[in-house]
């Protein structure tokens, strides 16, 4: 995929925030399903880029966006957006930080350490026996000193003092899910419904 077309589509159920859609256990028509499709793949960029989508799946740019907001109202599709391939752009080194955080701040830090503009990725995890981290941020620098002075600020600006950090040595894979694959795709048939996603 070329650096400059390349987005990132998440999917999920319904949870509670979202509007009124699509229940994540109903199954998903041919055409929101062609739409999946389509905006997996590498987007162009021009004025109108879902013109083109649309022209291409013989349906309107209107009724391709007004099925895509539903689809993103019903909690089938969580997140629509670019996707950055630091490594090409100098940001060298990426560490994982793993932060323990009290159960009660865990929102609050979460939206903090992920406000911070070297953290791509920030997740909540569910912590275990010897590993007692619950959230994780990915950090990207120009070095690792560099990854290492943004955990110490974020370390100090929410107080979460248990942090471990895990530089990237070796990328083996690196890849978007694929949930319904486009005609002539080698990933071969999905058998996904929208419950599964």
């Amino acid at each position: 995929m070329t650096e400059n077309r390349r987005r990132r589509t998440e999917f999920g159920s319904v949870n509670s925030e979202c509007g009124s859609g699509k229940k994540g256990n109903e199954m998903l028509t041919d055409l929101e399903k062609k739409i999946i499709a389509a905006i997996q793949e590498d987007m162009a960029i021009t004025a109108r880029p879902y013109l083109e989508i649309s022209e291409k799946l013989g349906t309107s740019e209107e009724t391709l966006l007004e099925t895509l907001q539903n689809l993103c109202k019903g909690g089938i599709i969580r997140r629509f957006g670019a996707t950055l391939r630091h490594q090409k752009t100098g940001f060298t080194a990426n560490a994982m930080a793993a932060w323990q955080v009290d159960e009660n701040r865990v929102e609050e830090v979460g939206n903090r350490l992920a406000s911070f503009k070297q953290v791509s990725h920030c997740y909540r995890r569910n912590p275990t026996k010897g590993w007692p981290f619950n959230l994780y941020t990915m950090i990207h620098a120009n070095d690792e000193e560099s990854c290492r002075q943004t955990a110490r600020t974020m370390s100090q600006e929410t107080g979460v003092e248990n942090y471990s950090l895990l530089f990237s040595r070796k990328e083996l894979k690196k890849t978007s899910m694929v949930y319904f694959p486009s005609a002539g795709s080698k990933d071969g048939p999905c058998k996904a419904t929208a419950h599964d996603l």
